[in-house]
């Protein structure tokens, strides 16, 4: 699936060193990914509603990156460029997850490190991404990493 460059030669990360941060684009790629994608989301149904989600969502350009380990995904940020008249151009991190065991490994800093360094080579005015009010964990998280609030948003659900 993925190539034996390791991510500490990428990256300098030392931990998982055979490792590689790369897009899924294949269907089996993007299959191999909802497992970690239901721990963030788990209301999806089963791998063909994540599937036909993902399809719907990339003809918006969303991309899947993943740190993938013997070729197997270990975390996960979906993402998108956008345009509006509050941000400009910008990046939105519609995902981020790591497998639940591997959680405090920096797989989650680093896939962040690395969609920022996307924005900044596309030229995008800000990164943005959202996180629910009572999930306190990815709050620290974010902050930790530089990011800070500047919105609240507000939505209902449509019968």
């Amino acid at each position: 699936m993925k190539d034996n460059t390791t991510l500490a030669a990428k990256t300098g990360a030392g931990t998982f060193p055979d490792t590689v941060i790369e897009h899924a684009d294949t269907e089996r790629e993007l299959r191999a990914c909802f497992p970690i994608m239901q721990q963030l989301r788990p209301h999806l149904r089963d791998e063909e509603d994540f599937m036909s989600r993902l399809y719907r969502m990339r003809a918006e350009d969303y991309r899947l990156l993943a740190a993938w380990q013997a070729d197997e995904p270990i975390a996960l940020a979906g993402y998108r460029y956008q345009e509006n008249l509050v941000y400009g151009r910008f990046l939105y991190v519609d995902d981020l997850v790591v497998a639940e065991p591997l959680r405090g490994s920096q797989w989650g800093a680093k896939l962040l490190e690395t969609v920022e360094g996307f924005a900044r080579k596309a030229g995008c005015a800000r990164f943005v991404l959202d996180t629910g009010l009572s999930n306190a964990l990815a709050q620290r998280f974010y902050f930790r990493q530089g990011l800070l609030t500047g919105a609240m948003r507000f939505s209902k659900p449509l019968p």
